[in-house]
């Protein structure tokens, strides 16, 4: 099993972020807590990171993990731009569960997989998630668990699934919010890498409505 950081106190948790910087730093997974799930994370710019975080989870280049940062100053760096459209919904939901697919700013020497020259962003609304980000600069992040089952919500489930796959956990306690009915557990995923229409790629617990609400006709229909 891979050692585990109870964040609920604060040596632990000063500890943890050390070991946890040192680890990313070193190019090996860990597990964080976010707003939604426990992810698994690895430096966005080490090939070989994430190509270990992809294997750890049984997935190919065929799914490329997003990339958590810590606010929105990170997030424009990464990207190529941001529509104007949407900074009513970044205004009011990051950081939070949205993820948005733009297009990666072409200058990046990194790895995802197979994104097509776009890349998955979010500002996770966590403060573990935050400072851990604020040190680490961007990391690629996926849901910890093992591909086709569910997403981790505890520290101890996370472990559990991946074992020693990862090099260590940072234990906030259970995570997530309510999740609306026919939704996954997890962020919402719009993809505005087109140029026109918004479309939600994956319905998590960020509402439809509340996309809506701020996206108005550049919402596509289901």
């Amino acid at each position: 099993m891979p050692a585990i950081y109870d964040c609920a106190d604060p040596a632990s948790l000063l500890d943890g972020v050390r070991a946890a910087r040192t680890a990313v730093a070193a190019g090996q997974c860990i597990v964080m807590p976010t707003d939604t799930v426990y992810g698994i994370a690895a430096d966005a710019f080490s090939h070989a990171a994430v190509a270990g975080l992809l294997a750890a989870k049984g997935r190919d280049r065929g799914f490329p993990p997003p990339v958590l940062v810590a606010d929105r100053a990170m997030a424009t760096a990464l990207a190529e731009a941001f529509p104007p459209e949407l900074e009513p919904l970044l205004e009011a939901h990051w950081p939070g569960p949205l993820t948005v697919i733009v297009r990666a700013q072409p200058s990046l020497t990194w790895d995802l997989g197979d994104t097509g020259g776009t890349v998955a962003l979010r500002v996770p609304d966590h403060p573990i998630a935050l400072g851990l980000l604020r040190e680490t600069g961007p990391l690629a992040v996926s849901s910890a668990n093992l591909h086709g089952m569910p997403a981790a919500t505890t520290a101890q489930e996370a472990a559990e699934m991946l074992g020693d796959r990862i090099a260590l956990v940072l234990d906030a306690g259970p995570v997530g919010a309510e999740v609306p009915a026919g939704a996954q557990n997890g962020s919402t995923i719009l993809d505005c890498s087109t140029g026109g229409v918004v479309r939600i790629v994956r319905q998590g617990v960020l509402p439809r409505e509340a996309v809506a609400a701020a996206l108005g006709d550049l919402l596509a229909d289901d």
